[in-house]
């Protein structure tokens, strides 16, 4: 993220920001965390130095703004909070500020640090609704009730759709790990081009790489629905998982570490967004920044990675 973005927060931004999605009831992830639990998890990461927070109004209907907020108490206003809007929303300036207004009273603050929107999908699927999208953040921005603003999920055809508009945001939130490079290419170029930083989020995709590999782990709905956690790309993915659990045993940090860690060697990544209901694995990720990789094990992370994208390819063309 260029200079001028971060002088307008005017805060630190932790290289690691906790994602908050697992915190509250959600069809991806069921209902397994509970208040006090969240609580805890969130505290976890404040110990841990991390300074931002990645929600959204769609992750349990506000529920995860409004536990995130309790946790972080009179920290509130101390941390970066990113939320989103989801796509569906009504395309116009109002609808916008209302959705904005609505998570701002669930977190219980009078702006928040960005605010994204949270897919493309077909809602902007042409330059007149683009530039309506560009107009309705841009207004949000202007009211200060969202400092920055984002994107997620946007390809290069859908920041090419902004024209112009793009140079109003600041950051785009896309999945990024060793299994799942799609965002780079043309899009990475085109945000780069435009000073976009990445926010990669799932850098352990959905936990594969930190070794949540077992049957109980699969149960979980969003993990069902994930190429990489079926056949034919599961057992490919193990083998990936094996690097980076063999580079964890040799400098004694979790494979979520080293997953991690290698995201953020990455170009264009500012900051890798990684989410737990548990409070006992936030050390074991928070750690990643500063955790350094030899050249030797980037070298066999990266030979990992394209090892994978390769044999996906092979695997899935038609």
């Amino acid at each position: 993220m260029d200079a001028t973005h971060w002088q307008a927060l005017g805060k630190n931004w932790s290289r690691i920001t906790f994602g908050c999605w697992q915190i509250a009831p959600s069809a991806g992830w069921g209902d397994p965390c509970t208040p006090p639990e969240a609580d805890r998890v969130v505290k976890a990461a404040l110990d841990c130095g991390i300074t931002a927070f990645d929600t959204a109004e769609g992750y349990g209907d506000g529920e995860s703004e409004r536990r995130l907020a309790k946790a972080l108490g009179p920290r509130k206003n101390d941390v970066i909070i990113i939320s989103k809007i989801w796509p569906d929303a009504e395309l116009s300036v109002a609808a916008y500020q209302a959705h904005l207004d609505a998570s701002l009273a669930a977190l219980g603050r009078d702006y928040v640090d960005v605010y994204l929107i949270h897919w493309p999908g077909s809602y902007f699927a042409n330059e007149k609704k683009s530039a309506r999208l560009v107009e309705a953040m841009g207004a949000l921005k202007q009211s200060g009730k969202a400092r920055l603003i984002g994107l997620s999920n946007f390809h290069q055809e859908d920041l090419a759709r902004l024209g112009p508009g793009l140079n109003e945001f600041s950051v785009n939130q896309v999945p990024y790990n060793m299994l799942e490079r799609e965002y780079e290419g043309e899009t990475l170029q085109t945000c780069m081009r435009a000073r976009i930083g990445y926010m990669a989020y799932s850098p352990t995709a959905q936990g594969l790489l930190a070794g949540r590999l077992d049957k109980d782990a699969q149960k979980a709905p969003t993990r069902q629905s994930n190429p990489l956690y079926q056949e034919p790309l599961f057992p490919h993915a193990r083998k990936v998982y094996q690097t980076v659990s063999e580079i964890a045993n040799e400098t004694g940090a979790s494979p979520a570490a080293v997953a991690v860690a290698w995201a953020l060697l990455q170009d264009n990544i500012f900051t890798a967004v990684v989410g737990s209901r548990k409070a006992e694995q936030v050390a074991g990720f928070a750690g990643a920044s500063r955790l350094v990789l030899d050249e030797g094990q980037r070298t066999r992370l990266n030979a990992a990675s394209e090892a994978f994208a390769r044999t996906r390819e092979q695997t899935l063309e038609p």
